[in-house]
């Protein structure tokens, strides 16, 4: 466990000396806070919630659809996990370090999961200042802010693996966008398939399982469904690992 928590103190403080992070930071806040005043606006501040951070979409009308925007920057995040390492020549030596794949795996996704949650503690200050001025629910806030933690997590381990079998940060951050955006939306498709094949396609949803979250409803199939998704790509991460040691 030492191991783990210095390889993610590592990726922790990489984040930490470059832009990338605090640009990739200050456009989720920057669009975050549009689309939190937009939907006030939009409703004349008569619903005093962070819908329009926790739902953007739903400025338009589209709604149940949960935050589209983290998945995406989480991503962009995780796109030089591994990847960078391969490019400028440290791969090798990753290989050859006494430590083992998965801990290699789990302190890499763990300091890129140390960035999301500063991400999504600096949006904190949307309930404050509806606790200031309003008078909120805030427990469908907090379990909002669950939600988003897991879906985050999914995301994460996702662009994990991505950036675990190409060299190119680019593609992995196209694949791994690619995985999410078909994740996200195959829900979607479910309502012109047959009832079986659609409650199937509903089920492996990422933002189907959301909408619990959003009204305050904690479901343990929805906790399980999400850390199972992030469990499965950093298995698959690790596999890669081992293949790439191996080769």
């Amino acid at each position: 466990m030492n191991k783990v928590m210095l390889i993610a103190g590592k990726e922790l403080r990489s984040y930490l000396t470059s832009p990338m992070a605090y640009i990739i930071t200050c456009i989720f806040l920057l669009i975050s806070g549009v689309f939190f005043v937009l939907y006030l606006t939009a409703t004349k501040y008569a619903d005093t919630s962070i819908q329009g951070f926790i739902e953007p979409l739903s400025v338009f009308g589209l709604s149940n659809i949960g935050n589209v925007f983290l998945p995406l920057f989480a991503s962009i995040l995780t796109m030089r996990l591994l990847s960078e390492e391969k490019k400028i020549g440290t791969w090798e030596l990753l290989l050859t370090s006494p430590v083992k794949d998965t801990e290699v795996i789990l302190g890499k996704f763990l300091g890129s999961l140390g960035i999301l949650v500063c991400m999504l503690v600096l949006t904190m200050y949307f309930p404050l200042m509806l606790a200031i001025f309003g008078q909120p629910d805030m427990g469908p806030i907090w379990t909002s802010y669950l939600g988003l933690f897991l879906i985050g997590s999914s995301a994460l381990a996702v662009g994990t693996f991505t950036s675990s079998i190409t060299t190119n940060q680019i593609i992995a951050a196209v694949v791994s966008g690619g995985i999410l955006f078909a994740l996200w939306f195959v829900g979607m498709v479910s309502n012109v398939l047959p009832t079986a094949i659609a409650n199937v396609f509903s089920y492996i949803s990422l933002s189907s399982h959301f909408s619990n979250f959003s009204v305050g409803i904690i479901d343990t199939k929805d906790i399980i469904y999400y850390l199972s998704v992030t469990a499965l790509f950093l298995y698959a991460a690790i596999r890669s690992l081992e293949t790439s040691r191996w080769n």
